[in-house]
This record gives structure tokens, sequence and C-alpha cells, in this order.
């Protein structure tokens, strides 16, 4: 299995957790994020925290086979919003979560476009390319309803099912592409 092979490889395998990970977070953020009491702010901490670890996995499975600088800025700015999430949880509330929230996607969904299209030869990145794309937009979207007096969460649990399922299409993707032409798998 060559690096770029076993790379992929490991690759799906986190997309698929990834995936499990976000639909299953989605789920009590969409029923409890309509108020901030410390269930929601823990899972809004949690979600960029689980970015850092998948982030080191990756960064480790992939190191032979390509440059993982995106990862280790994606690891960087994943801790930061951790970290900057908590603060406006406990001092500004829902709107300084919605805006700490949204500059991450903006800047991870950056990262993750970039990353995505390093990747093309090895297969599947489509996906990921298109949520990194997204996750700009509702980065920005995030920010702008900080700004509103209804500012809820619930919205961060439906970008978390998207990204869960642009994970999910692209793990399935990946393991099409392997099948398909092993050497020179398409996106």
């Amino acid at each position: 299995m060559t690096s770029t092979s076993s790379a992929a490889s490991s690759l799906r395998r986190l997309y698929f957790v990834r995936a499990a990970f976000a639909l299953v977070w989605a789920v009590p953020v969409a029923l409890t994020g309509a108020g901030l009491g410390p269930v929601v702010l823990a899972l809004v901490v949690l979600y960029p925290l689980f970015d850092v670890a998948a982030a080191i996995v990756d960064a480790r499975a992939s190191r032979q086979s390509e440059n993982v600088l995106g990862l280790y800025v994606n690891i960087a700015v994943s801790l930061l919003a951790a970290g900057g999430v908590a603060v406006a949880g406990a001092t500004s509330g829902t709107p300084g979560i919605l805006l700490v929230w949204g500059a991450w996607a903006i800047v991870s969904g950056v990262v993750q476009l970039v990353v995505g299209v390093g990747r093309r030869r090895m297969g599947g990145q489509w996906p990921m390319i298109l949520s990194g794309g997204l996750s700009v937009g509702a980065g920005t979207s995030f920010a702008l309803m900080a700004s509103r007096p209804d500012a809820v969460l619930t919205s961060v649990a439906g970008y978390a099912a998207v990204g869960g399922i642009f994970f999910l299409v692209s793990a399935i993707r990946l393991g099409s592409a392997a099948k398909e032409a092993p050497a020179t798998a398409a996106a």
C-alpha cells in the first residue's frame, strides 16, 4: 500500500468518525440550543475540540504523503475557537458565541478548502472543497445572526449536520475512488 493510499484509507475512516460525531452532536444542540445552559455551552466548546483531535489524527496519517501545514493551522484555529467560545459563553452569551463560531467557521472553511484542493489527486475531495466554501458563508451568517436580539445557537446544529453529511459523502467517495483507480484516483 502506497503512502497516499494508506493516507486515503486513514482519512476515509476519520471522515466516517467525523460524520457520526457531527450528526450525533447536532441533535442535542438542535433540541436545547435556544437557551444557553451549561450543556449547550459544553457542547459548543466540545465541537472545536473534537476538530482539534480529528486534525491531529489527520496530520499524523497524512504527514508522509502530503504537506500538513493547513492541518496545523486548523489545530491552532480550533483551539483558539474552543477557548473563545468558552470565554464568550461566560461573558457575552449567545451573541458572543455566534461571533466566535462564525469567525472559526470562516477561517476553518478556508483551510478546509485549501486542504481539499491539495488532496484532489487522492479522490473524494469535492465534498470537502464544497463544504469549506459553504463554511465560509455559514460563518458570515453566524456573525450576522449575533446582532439579532433573538440570536440562538440552534443554527450551529444545522451547520454541523450539513458538515457531517459532507464528511460522509467524502468518505464514501474516497472508497469508490480507491476501487476505481488506486494510483490515479479522481475527486
